[in-house]
């Protein structure tokens, strides 16, 4: 058992330094952390107070990942699921943001001029989604109409990791001790 757990840790962190490697200097892999809750395995939680974004490894640890969330006004937290997930995915605005901004377009296709960047993984039957940016400044600030915003390497690391079905939970603040830095 415990050799198990050790060819575990060592993939995950194979798997990060490749990520490192392939990324620019300026943003970091994502992070493992150690996660002492009882989230399932292959879990998303959202956590809206620190802007930051948990997949459940197992075994007590999880990925961390910044995020950008909603502005105040468009901030939830609840229980939804990966209904599914989509590589270079279009944009059409949704009727209410078309309403606020008349000269937005009816939609953008995927590819290097869409708002959802290189991955969107679509949450429930909602317009919610986890998706890449063009906007990475916009990377923990709440600055989107309820959406996930990630890296775009973030993104395609998440979505290579997570199923069809997977759980997503978006709570307003983890409790203490759930959560800490491991080496």
């Amino acid at each position: 058992m415990r050799a198990g757990r050790g060819v575990f840790l060592a993939m995950i962190m194979l798997s990060l330094a490749l990520l490192a490697s392939a990324g620019t200097s300026a943003q970091a892999a994502p992070e493992i952390v150690s996660f002492k809750t009882a989230y399932p395995t292959g879990a998303i939680i959202v956590v809206n107070k620190d802007r930051q974004l948990y997949y459940v490894l197992g075994n007590g640890h999880a990925l961390r990942y910044p995020v950008a969330i909603g502005v105040p006004k468009e901030q939830w937290t609840g229980r939804l699921f990966v209904q599914s997930k989509q590589k270079n995915p279009g944009w059409s605005p949704t009727p209410d943001m078309r309403r606020r901004k008349p000269g937005l377009p009816q939609y953008i296709p995927g590819g290097p001029q869409s708002p959802l960047g290189a991955r969107a993984l679509y949450l429930g039957w909602s317009n919610y989604r986890i998706h890449g940016t063009l906007a990475p400044g916009s990377i923990g600030q709440a600055a989107s109409n309820g959406c996930f915003r990630m890296h775009n390497k973030d993104v395609i690391d998440l979505y290579d990791r997570v199923h069809i079905g997977a759980p997503v939970y978006v709570i307003e603040e983890l409790a203490p001790l759930e959560v800490a830095q491991t080496n």
